[in-house]
């Protein structure tokens, strides 16, 4: 199943046989200004909050609308396409992608949601809330043209994770735990240009990993050109290393299964 989103509809579309769910926002980049961010889902986290409200306004400067039409989303409009696929935005394991994610207006709230859910289910057990909250980051992408962007969209998806762990299990915390979700968040979220599904700078095809939970503790990590993920039709290689055909979304990594809390020592 695909999401395409865009600022006035939403449309939903079945694609045979795929194999990854992508919630792809595409952002009106011309929208008028627009303030602060605050979830109306998590009671409990306000000042959580009123620290966002201060650094994630619509607009960093003239200068980064006129040069790369940079505009954030608002508040409402992120809750509001967000409450149209609100069952995928409740499934700890659904896969989002935000191909133009900014420093992650909806990333955010999509983790804080996902987080919420772990939270209500699991928080008896350190071990339990770990593995799905692993599992909730693994299933976060985005990709952003600018690269301050991109890390900082990372720092604050990693905020919300590790504030959320602190409060629950305090001195108990795992460092292993932490770099997993380190390691995790800087593998799906790239700085990227999501038209030509490379890397602004080398230029190199953008590569996503797919994070799959097998059982209680082991994960598998199967790598993705982006391109085939969005054009199926699309195809750099005729054969694989067999020489036989190779599927359209043939992984162009396959990786041995490893523990969720381990994930930092895998291969880069």
């Amino acid at each position: 199943m695909f999401f395409y989103v865009h600022e006035k509809f939403l449309c939903q579309y079945s694609k045979e046989k795929q194999k990854h769910s992508f919630f792809c926002e595409r952002t009106n980049r011309k929208q008028s200004i627009i303030t602060n961010f605050k979830s109306e889902n998590f009671k409990n986290k306000e000042n959580e909050l009123t620290k966002e409200k201060k650094n994630y306004n619509q607009v960093k400067s003239k200068k980064r609308v006129a040069d790369h039409g940079e505009v954030f989303t608002n508040e409402r409009e992120v809750n509001a396409m967000l409450d149209l696929v609100k069952h995928e935005t409740e499934r700890i394991e659904s896969r989002f992608l935000e191909p133009a994610c900014g420093n992650g207006n909806f990333l955010a709230e999509v983790l804080r949601r996902k987080l919420n859910v772990v939270e209500q289910r699991y928080s008896k057990s350190q071990f339990d809330w770990e593995r799905y909250a692993v599992i909730a980051v693994s299933s976060i992408y985005g990709v952003e043209i600018l690269e301050d962007n991109a890390q900082e969209c990372r720092e604050r998806l990693y905020s919300i994770f590790n504030e959320r762990y602190t409060a629950l299990f305090n001195a108990h915390c795992k460092d292993e735990c932490r770099r997993s979700i380190r390691f995790l968040l800087n593998r799906n979220i790239l700085w990227g240009d999501a038209l030509d599904f490379t890397n602004p700078e080398t230029k190199e095809p953008i590569v996503f990993s797919e994070w799959s939970a097998v059982n209680s503790t082991m994960m598998k990590r199967r790598d993705y050109m982006f391109k085939f993920l969005v054009e199926k039709t699309h195809q750099l290689s005729l054969f694989n290393d067999e020489g036989n055909a190779a599927a359209i979304d043939e992984p162009v990594k396959d990786y041995p299964l490893i523990h969720f809390l381990k994930l930092s020592e895998s291969q880069i």
